[in-house]
């Protein structure tokens, strides 16, 4: 998608242009995180940084962009600037498609405060969307074990933003998508099957099934429930398979988008295999999410693949993740942002965060955050109960924060969508089961160092008084 500087909100500009008269030159590090876990889960899946930085590299204001901004009353010698604008900052940031948690640094970016600024808008509105869909593609692959997922949702997608949904989406653990332009760009498996149109433009299902078949033999699916599931389309998917068999050709599958799931596929498996077709798989779609494939699942529905659409694509039922972005440094001084609400208050200086590991290689349900300068922490305490700490003494503590692009430019090697989804799996392999569960999850706990707490502390009295 092509993407120029002006993909930001206005304010960033505005403020821009005031940093530009003022103090051009002043050196700012953001932070960016989230509140909130997802759809009430114990972890969130970070993607979209490849994404990001790929923008980044190339970040630019178009000259449609620049004389729409004179329109808008921007002064000349500030436009002159922006003709060149590039972003030169850095950025130090988790791995993409590592396990997140909430109210801990996920990326910094430290740069010209201008830059900082305009660049928001862009990160947030990427690598919330992203991390959002990768957590709930994530949540129906736990439900889905083993079983083949399609992400079939572009159709209902909030426009263009399904193009990112079925990258989140493979890096969250699907197998393949019906998007074929975010297929051939991420270099994503692609797979579909057919329309009922198709078998209705056809005097008989039949002659649909055939035609189809003929055309297209190779990963065949052949959709049955357009008139009648168990007296029409099934037994006519039965007669082409065996007259593909004669043509050392093999069905792939057949495909139920409506009825009850369960019961249907139950009786189409009987029925296929006493028809010696026990290889023809069973596709299920229509409305699923990771409850109704846990529930098929628990009910043993004999299912292979489940097609995944609107609710995968949209993040339903929560559709937007909370992350901001907060400044913690500028010209190295700390800053800080207070509020009413606790959880509100951000958290100053540049910062490291390190992940507790036990002696079996699991997460040992904490991160630590910790100022950037500081050596070896051994103890870890609550951002606000004084009475709580933790001994981390004795844990393996692996730094998340890696520094990843440079004076603007990526200073790592880029990742493929497969190798990052990969890595994720690896990651949620290291995660206990306490805190990927559905019903009322762990918490995983998020703490600070000694000196973090206490430099936050003096700020907020400081700004208090």
């Amino acid at each position: 998608m092509d993407i120029t500087a002006a993909y930001t909100d206005l304010y960033q500009i505005t403020m821009a242009q005031v940093y530009f008269v003022t103090k051009p030159n002043g050196k700012a590090v953001f932070d960016y995180y989230y509140r909130r876990n997802p759809f009430d889960n114990g972890y969130a899946i970070f993607a979209g940084l490849e994404d990001v930085l790929d923008i980044l590299e190339s970040l630019k204001f178009s000259e449609s962009d620049i004389s729409y901004l004179k329109q808008k009353g921007f002064e000349n010698e500030f436009l002159e600037y922006l003709k060149n604008f590039s972003f030169k900052g850095s950025i130090r940031s988790s791995k993409e498609g590592d396990i997140v948690f909430p109210n801990r640094p996920i990326l910094q970016v430290e740069a010209n405060i201008i830059e900082a600024q305009i660049i928001e808008t862009l990160l947030l509105n990427i690598l919330n969307f992203q991390t959002l869909i990768a957590t709930k593609a994530s949540r129906i692959r736990y439900s889905a074990k083993d079983a083949i997922l399609l992400d079939m949702g572009l159709r209902r997608a909030h426009a263009t933003g399904g193009y990112y949904a079925s990258r989140a989406a493979a890096i969250g653990g699907f197998d393949s998508t019906s998007n074929v332009k975010a297929a051939e760009d991420y270099n994503i498996a692609s797979t579909g099957t057919m329309a009922h149109s198709f078998i209705q433009s056809y005097d008989n299902e039949l002659d649909a099934f055939r035609d189809f078949a003929q055309v297209r033999p190779k990963n065949c699916v052949l959709l049955i429930d357009t008139y009648n599931t168990l007296k029409l389309g099934l037994p006519n998917a039965i007669i082409v398979a065996k007259e593909m068999e004669d043509k050392g050709e093999k069905l792939f599958g057949i495909r139920l988008d409506s009825g009850d799931l369960a019961y249907l596929s139950k009786k189409a498996r009987a029925i296929l295999d006493a028809a010696d077709l026990s290889y023809v798989k069973i596709v299920v779609s229509n409305q699923l999410d990771e409850f109704v494939i846990k529930s098929l699942k628990e009910q043993h529905a004999p299912i292979d693949v489940f097609g995944v659409g609107t609710n995968l694509v949209t993040g339903r039922p929560d559709a937007a993740l909370d992350g901001v972005y907060k400044l913690s440094e500028y010209n190295g001084d700390p800053r800080i942002k207070l509020s009413e609400n606790i959880i509100k208050v951000s958290l100053p200086f540049k910062k490291q965060v390190y992940r507790m590991t036990d002696a079996d290689g699991l997460f040992y349900g904490a991160d630590a955050v910790a100022i950037y300068t500081e050596g070896e922490i051994d103890k870890m305490e609550h951002p606000f109960d004084i009475t709580k700490q933790i001994d981390i003494s004795a844990l393996k503590k692996e730094p998340l924060l890696e520094l990843v692009m440079e004076d603007g430019k990526r200073i790592i090697p880029a990742r493929t969508v497969t190798e990052i989804a990969e890595y994720s799996q690896s990651r949620l392999a290291q995660l206990p089961d306490e805190y990927k569960r559905f019903q009322n999850p762990h918490t995983y706990k998020i703490g600070l160092s000694s000196q973090l707490k206490k430099e936050r502390n003096d700020l907020i009295n400081k700004h208090k008084s």
